[in-house]
C-alpha cells in the first residue's frame, strides 16, 4: 500500500538534528561530495545525485549528542549511516580532516565507526 498523494518521484530523506543545521550539512556535503539543495540557517538539505534521496539537517537547540555504544540511561542513537568506500583508512582520515572523530569502540576490522560533528555515528566499510 502506498501513501495516498505520494508521488513516485517525491522527496525522500533522512533528517539529522544538530546544534547547527548548516555546520552538519556542510560536513556531509564535503564528506559525500553532494550538492546543497537547501541552505537556510536552521534547515539544510543535500541530495544524492540523480535520485530523489536527500539528507536533511535541522537545528535543534536542545540537541544531546548520542553515546555510542550506548549503555543504560545513555542518549541512544536513532540511526546511523553506512558509507561504502574502497580505501577504508584513507576515507577515515579524510572524514577526520573534515571534523569527524573516530569512535573508541570499533566492532569489526573491515568497518570504521566515526562520529560526525554533532555526535551521530556513521560507518565506513569496504
Amino acid at each position: 500500500m502506498a501513501i495516498r498523494g505520494r508521488e513516485r518521484r517525491g522527496w525522500l530523506g533522512v533528517v539529522l538534528g544538530a546544534p547547527s543545521a548548516r555546520e552538519l550539512a556542510y560536513f556531509y556535503r564535503d564528506l559525500l561530495g553532494w550538492e546543497l539543495a537547501t541552505d537556510e540557517p536552521d534547515w539544510c538539505t543535500i541530495g544524492m545525485p540523480d535520485t530523489p534521496v536527500n539528507l536533511g539537517f535541522q537545528t535543534e537547540t536542545n540537541h544531546v549528542r548520542p553515546v555510542w555504544p550506548a549503555g543504560p540511561g545513555d542518549p541512544q542513537m536513532q540511526l546511523h549511516l553506512d558509507l561504502q568506500v574502497t580505501d577504508l583508512e584513507g576515507a577515515a582520515q579524510d572524514a577526520a580532516a573534515l571534523g569527524a572523530t573516530m569512535a573508541e569502540f570499533q566492532p569489526q576490522e573491515d568497518v570504521r565507526v566515526l562520529l560526525d560533528p554533532a555526535g551521530h555515528p556513521f560507518c565506513l566499510y569496504r
